[in-house]
C-alpha cells in the first residue's frame, strides 16, 4: 500500500459504485423507470455512507511499542515490538505503517486485525532497526488507513505517538594499560584491586558486648591493655576522572568548516566527525575503567557534568558512574550528547580558552581521590594546554587523547603536555583507537586481567568489554 498516493475517500470498489449510481441515473431517465432510479440512488448512497461512517466513528487504538534491548548499541539490530489493542469493537480493517526517521530505510507496513492474536489478545508485530550512528530517535507514530465493513471507503488517521528510540555509541576493545590507581592515605600509588579486605583494611576498636571472640585482636589488646576487636572497613571502588571535550569550537570538522547536522526527520544532533570519535573514545575508556574496576567521574572542560546537554541522559547533572549500571547510564546519556556552542575554543580569538580547563577543574581534581585522569580532547590551542597541563600533579596518571584531523598541528599542545607531566597522543581519523591507547604507555597486553569480582563465566564478563544491556537469564 502506497501511504503517499493512496486516495483517502473512496476505494476503487467505491468508485465503481458511484460510477454505477451514475450510468443507472442516465438509464433511469433516458427509459422513465422509477425502480432504476431507486437503484441508482441506492448505488450511490452506500459509498457515501460509507466514508461518511469512517468519518464520524473513529477507532480508538492503544499503541504500545518495546525496544529490546531497551538501550540499542550502535551497529548491532534491535527488536522493536508493536501491539495494539482496540478498547471497544469495531470491525473496520487498516493497511498500517510505522513511522520511521529516514536512515532506517523503508518503514514497516502490516494489516490490523492480525491474523493471529497476541497473547493478550490484540494485534502484535515485530520488526528490526539497525543504526549505525548514535543518536535519539522517534519511532513512531503509525499512519493507518481504515477501510469500512464493505471496502467501499477510506480514511487516513495517525494512530499513537512516538517513542524514541536510544541508540548508545559501541565500545571499542582497548589494550591494557598500567594506569596506576588512587593514592592511599599515606601517599602511595595503589591499584584498582577488588575482593576481601586484607589487613590493610582493617583497624580496632573497644570490645563491645556480643563481639565474636575471633575477631579480637591480641597484639592491640596488649598494647592497649584492654580488649580491641577488629573493624572491618568498607573496601570502595578506586575512582577515575574522565574529562570529555564537548566545545563546538574544539571539533570543527576541518581548519573552520561548519558542523554537519543529521537531516530531517531524523535525530539532528549538533555534532562533527570530530566530536564522534571523541564520543567513541569515551565511551571506549570509560568501559575499559569499568572493566578494571574503577568508578568513573565525569567532566567536560568547564568541570561541569559533561551530559549536560545530552537528550537521552537519565540525569543531566550525574558526575559519577559506577559499575556495569554506571557505564549503562553513562553510554545511554553519550547517544544524543550534542556540542556546546556557547564555549569558545581553538582559534576563538578569547584569551586562554573562555575559561576552559580553569580553576574549576583543578578545584575538582583536588577535592576527589588521587586517581588517574583520561581527557578526551579536540583541537588544542598552546594556551589551553598550558592551562590544563598543572592537572596532572592532581593525579596518579594523565593521559589525553586529541582528536584531530592533522596530528601535525597538534604537536605543540601535545608538548606542553608532556612537559607537565601528561602521556599524550594525537588521534587521526583513519588512526585505530585501540594503537592510539597503546601508545599512551608501555605497560600493556594485549587482554585485560583477570578480575576476582568478574569471573569468565559470569553473565556480565563479555571479553572485550561491558555490556549496557541486562544479561539474559
Amino acid at each position: 500500500m502506497d501511504f503517499t498516493t493512496a486516495p483517502r475517500l473512496l476505494t476503487a470498489r467505491g468508485w465503481g459504485l458511484a460510477l454505477s449510481a451514475v450510468v443507472a441515473l442516465l438509464a433511469a431517465q433516458v427509459m422513465g423507470r422509477r425502480d432504476v432510479l431507486v437503484l441508482a440512488v441506492f448505488l450511490l448512497a452506500l459509498p457515501l455512507l460509507a466514508a461518511l461512517s469512517l468519518r464520524l466513528v473513529r477507532p480508538a487504538l492503544d499503541v504500545e511499542r518495546t525496544f529490546s534491548p531497551a538501550t540499542a548499541e550502535a551497529g548491532a539490530p534491535v527488536i522493536v515490538t508493536l501491539s495494539l489493542h482496540s478498547s471497544r469493537p469495531f470491525r473496520q480493517s487498516a493497511d498500517m505503517r510505522e513511522g520511521l526517521p529516514l536512515r532506517f530505510g523503508q518503514s514497516p507496513v502490516f494489516r490490523f486485525p492480525a491474523r493471529v492474536p497476541g497473547p493478550d489478545g490484540g494485534s502484535m508485530y515485530e520488526y528490526q532497526l539497525l543504526s549505525t550512528r548514535r543518536g535519539l530517535f522517534p519511532i513512531g507514530p503509525v499512519s493507518a488507513e481504515f477501510q469500512d465493513m464493505f471496502g467501499l471507503a477510506r480514511v487516513l488517521r495517525t494512530v499513537g505517538g512516538s517513542d524514541p528510540l536510544v541508540v548508545a555509541p559501541a565500545p571499542l576493545a582497548l589494550p591494557r594499560l598500567a594506569l596506576g590507581g588512587p593514592r592511599g592515605k599515606d601517599g602511595a600509588l595503589t591499584g584498582p584491586q577488588r575482593g576481601s579486605p586484607s589487613e590493610d583494611d582493617v583497624s580496632t576498636r573497644e570490645y563491645r558486648p556480643g563481639d565474636p571472640m575471633r575477631r579480637v585482636h591480641w597484639a592491640a589488646t596488649a598494647r592497649h591493655g584492654e580488649l580491641m576487636v577488629r573493624q572491618e572497613e568498607p573496601v570502595t571502588s578506586p575512582r577515575a576522572t574522565l574529562l570529555l571535550d564537548t566545545r563546538e569550537g574544539s571539533h570543527a570538522d576541518g581548519a573552520g568548516s561548519s558542523l554537519w547536522l543529521d537531516g530531517p526527520g531524523d535525530n539532528g544532533l549538533a555534532t562533527s566527525e570530530s566530536f564522534e570519535r571523541a564520543v567513541s573514545a569515551a565511551v571506549s575508556v570509560a568501559a575499559y575503567l569499568v572493566e578494571s574496576g574503577y568508578a568513573l567521574h565525569l567532566l567536560d572542560a568547564h568541570a561541569r557534568p559533561a551530559l549536560e546537554r545530552s537528550a537521552s541522559a537519565p540525569d543531566r547533572q550525574q558526575r559519577d558512574f559506577d559499575g556495569v549500571e554506571g557505564l549503562k547510564d553513562l553510554a545511554e546519556g553519550l547517544a544524543a550528547l550534542e556540542l556546546d556552542p556557547k564555549s569558545a575554543a581553538a582559534g576563538s580569538g578569547v584569551p586562554d580558552g573562555s575559561g576552559a580547563f580553569g580553576d574549576e577543574l583543578l578545584s575538582s581534581l583536588v577535592q576527589r581521590h588521587r586517581g588517574p585522569l583520561i581527557a578526551v580532547l579536540g583541537r588544542l590551542s598552546m594556551a589551553e594546554a598550558r592551562q590544563l597541563a598543572p592537572a596532572a600533579d592532581h593525579a596518579s596518571r594523565a593521559y589525553a587523547i586529541l582528536t584531530v584531523d592533522r596530528p601535525q598541528d597538534a604537536a605543540p599542545a601535545l608538548a606542553i603536555l608532556r612537559a607537565g607531566g601528561w602521556e599524550a597522543v594525537a588521534a587521526a581519523p583513519k588512526t585505530d583507537l585501540a594503537r592510539s591507547w597503546a601508545a599512551l604507555g608501555d605497560s600493556f597486553t594485549d587482554s585485560p586481567a583477570p578480575d576476582p569480582m568478574n569471573p569468565p563465566d559470569s553473565p556480565y564478563a563479555v571479553p572485550g568489554r561491558t555490556p549496557f544491556r541486562e544479561p539474559r537469564q
